[in-house]
């Protein structure tokens, strides 16, 4: 097994996870995590294709990228769970307090 399918089975199994907890959790803060940790398999994913015998300094450009990004969004998406928790009281929207399927125990 090479350096290449390391990367791409880590991203793809990053990616699983993230979706996972995405659907799963209605915790809104797990939910963040949820997306930085698909955002990671996705930045693994890019590094794995642009590793090679030459390499390609456009997906590594693009993972520096998404990670400025990634920063950006996990910020402002923090923000706004805590504006949400301010107003209702709960870090949860009200669509997804019935259906909770897995954090029963956490709140």
């Amino acid at each position: 097994m090479n350096g290449l399918t390391v990367f791409a089975l880590t991203g793809i199994g990053l990616l699983v996870i993230g979706v996972w907890a995405l659907v799963l959790r209605a915790h809104l803060i797990r939910k963040v995590l949820a997306l930085n940790v698909m955002g990671s398999g996705a930045f693994l994913l890019l590094v794995g294709a642009g590793a090679g015998a030459a390499p390609d300094p456009v997906p590594q450009a693009m993972v520096i990228t998404g990670i400025v990004v990634t920063v950006s969004a996990t910020a402002l998406a923090l923000a706004l769970v805590l504006r949400i928790d301010a107003a209702t009281g709960k870090p949860t929207l009200p669509e997804d307090r019935d259906r909770d399927l897995m954090d029963e125990d956490w709140q």
